[in-house]
């Protein structure tokens, strides 16, 4: 029954050690290993309480048999004192029983409450030792959350300069480069394909401009 609790002592560390070699999860692991530590709790409650249970009964026994002790010493007396020596005799004679039962369930009621001393002490100490787990855990459960989410950061940082993400990036960088140069060379192309006639029409437009701003000026004047 206790036996468990001495071994998390001893295989906990290299078990969880062998659970991350093996890719296993200790967070789970840790967890499963508290419920079994809870539920060897809860087989020494119930021992303890059948013990407990044992030891009153064995006490009432004990008390009802040095209970008939007293009072057949007391019925002796009032046999004698009443003239009645078989009587008194047989009072005697049943005390003495009562008093070999009382010895027997005095011995048997001493071992049962120093077993349930005992058990008592073994239980305060599994109590206490499962809080310090239930620490304990808490501590590598956080340390390994704490451990994946590094890891998660370390490859999502790695990844972004690898080889695939490098060259689209510098796929893209060469489509933005040939774009611009199309739009250049648009741009070129547009200007050469303007005709003489083009030209002169141009030059109308800064005529016409030129007569409208001369015209602008001759009215401000008036």
């Amino acid at each position: 029954m206790f036996k468990f609790f001495k071994r998390v002592k001893t295989v906990v560390s290299s078990e969880l050690n062998s659970a991350l070699e093996k890719a296993e999860d200790p967070v789970k692991m840790l967890d499963q290993y508290m419920r079994d530590m809870a539920e060897d709790i809860r087989e020494v409650e119930s021992a303890v309480a059948k013990q407990i249970a044992n030891e009153k009964m064995l006490k009432r026994k004990l008390d009802d048999a040095n209970a008939m002790v007293e009072k057949r010493q007391k019925q002796a007396e009032q046999a004698i004192e009443a003239g009645n020596d078989e009587l008194a005799r047989r009072a005697l004679q049943d005390k003495k029983d009562h008093d070999s039962t009382a010895a027997s369930f005095q011995e048997s009621w001493e071992r049962a409450k120093n077993d349930s001393e005992m058990l008592r002490n073994k239980l305060d100490e599994m109590k206490k030792e499962y809080q310090e787990m239930k620490l304990k855990k808490d501590s590598l459960k956080a340390r390994a959350e704490s451990a994946k989410t590094r890891t998660k950061i370390n490859r999502t940082m790695s990844s972004i300069g690898n080889d695939a993400s490098k060259q689209g990036f510098e796929r893209m960088e060469e489509k933005v480069m040939q774009f611009e140069a199309e739009a250049e060379t648009s741009d070129d192309m547009s200007q050469e394909s303007r005709t003489l006639d083009d030209e002169f029409k141009d030059l109308e437009k800064d005529s016409v401009d030129d007569e409208l701003a001369a015209l602008k000026e001759k009215m401000s004047k008036k």
